[in-house]
């Protein structure tokens, strides 16, 4: 697939060097020369400088022949124009970045898909929804609804004293009152995708899909006690802070630490009433002490520095806070923040990264999540009539050992997946695969 990305900023890097080893023909067009620099050292990437609203420029990257053209810049109104043009000129399908929600209401989907805009991707209201998902569940390091709801992905890391300590899966699936799948195990800097034989440990981060009414079980089963969150402390008070401030029970108490009085200004503005702004540095530990955060909850940390957010977060554990969730956008920095503890952390580029995946993908995938502390990936496909994932039962389908099934819904019902399952044609399927896996599941459900 030919794919032009527009935007050399961070998302527009990350998407570059990821599909880049996909094997796709990427180009990455931007107006600032030294931004492509890092392409010219042996990367498969083809850098353009250019403006991606310049119809010449366009032009001369070869619009008229791009399978897909995503707009990543900072600009939101350039991201739109230059997929409005890519459509005009040629492009077969456009992506555009933006910042603003209403852009994503359903009744204005058909108008954006009329102008020449497919899809749309909003990262800090994503992210901002992950942080609302790991506040309400305090004691999981990762909380996704699946499949519309009727299946959840809970990533949990299991206590010494957790009733499923030492156990093998067979053991556990014995049970006949079983109500979850174990579907990976991440274990130091190893995910497992776990069978029969494997043992749940202390410590390790276990990932279960199951029913949102077992969700008090899973968490009695892995050892976890639940803290209710009435305060939290946000350092940061971009985009991110705000949408999220925005979402989160007006029943919280919350308070955003940014340094810009200016900032601090405009976000007071947009902010609900439980919500109080501080003109301060949440790295300063007297100002910290001062705003209580020796009896708060949840402490989030959301600059732009992630080694900043991670030491903050660090800080506020050791004060006794509960549940830390770090920014972090540097992704090697994150198997560093999971061997320091740090409960949940967010990453734009991923989630960047999983939305536009599913377009070059030629399986009916609906939804994609990457899991930042897992290296993989969670996908929700439907299972076309002929399909390989059809013609077997799941024991016999011998599927790759870096990839499992989580659960289906068929006919509006959800189901567990065993080993007798035999998926049919039109079932939804949540799929748990390693990075490397991904790819193998238009083999099976195409």
């Amino acid at each position: 697939m030919k794919i032009l990305i527009a935007g050399a900023g961070e998302v527009g890097t990350h998407l570059a060097k990821m599909l880049s080893k996909e094997k796709h023909d990427i180009i990455l067009m931007d107006p600032d020369d030294d931004k492509l620099a890092f392409t010219r050292s042996g990367m498969e990437i083809l850098p353009v400088t250019g403006n991606p609203t310049s119809l010449s420029d366009l032009e001369e990257a070869g619009i008229n022949r791009i399978d897909l053209f995503v707009s990543v810049t900072p600009e939101e109104t350039t991201n739109m124009t230059s997929c409005i043009l890519a459509t005009k000129m040629g492009a077969k399908k456009t992506f555009a970045r933006i910042n603003n929600y209403e852009y994503l209401l359903p009744k204005n989907k058909e108008f954006f898909a009329g102008l020449g805009i497919d899809s749309m991707i909003y990262p800090e209201m994503l992210a901002a929804k992950e942080i609302v998902s790991a506040i309400k569940r305090p004691w999981t390091r990762q909380y996704w609804d699946l499949l519309s709801g009727a299946l959840i992905l809970l990533g949990v890391k299991v206590r010494e004293n957790a009733p499923i300590v030492n156990k093998q899966l067979m053991e556990l699936a014995s049970n006949k009152n079983k109500f979850y799948h174990i579907v990976a195990i991440k274990r130091g800097n190893d995910t497992i995708i776990p069978f029969g034989y494997d043992r749940v440990m202390a410590g390790d981060i276990v990932f279960f899909t199951s029913q949102k009414e077992n969700i008090e079980e899973i968490r009695r089963q892995a050892g976890k006690s639940e803290p209710e969150v009435k305060k939290i402390l946000i350092m940061g008070g971009g985009r991110i802070a705000v949408r999220a401030s925005q979402y989160l029970p007006g029943n919280i108490q919350i308070k955003i630490l940014e340094t810009s009085r200016e900032k601090c200004i405009r976000i007071a503005e947009q902010v609900p009433d439980n919500v109080l702004i501080i003109n301060g540095d949440g790295r300063d530990t007297e100002l910290l002490m001062q705003e209580g955060i020796q009896s708060t909850e949840a402490f989030v940390a959301l600059t732009e520095n992630s080694s900043t957010n991670i030491l903050a977060c660090l800080a506020a554990k050791r004060f006794g806070v509960t549940k830390t969730i770090a920014q972090v956008e540097n992704i090697d920095y994150i198997p560093m923040a999971e061997k320091l503890d740090i409960g949940s952390v967010i990453n734009k580029k991923l989630i960047a990264a999983s939305h536009i995946y599913q377009f070059l993908l030629r399986a009916d995938v609906s939804t994609m999540k990457c899991l930042a502390f897992a290296n993989a990936d969670v996908a929700e496909l439907i299972a076309r009539p002929n399909s390989k994932i059809t013609r077997k039962k799941v024991k016999d389908l011998r599927l790759p050992r870096d990839m499992t099934l989580g659960g289906l819904i068929r006919d509006g019902e959800p189901l567990l997946i065993e080993g007798e399952t035999q998926i049919r044609a039109q079932d939804h399927v949540v799929v748990f695969c390693l990075d490397s896996a991904m790819k193998k599941l238009e083999d099976y459900f195409n």
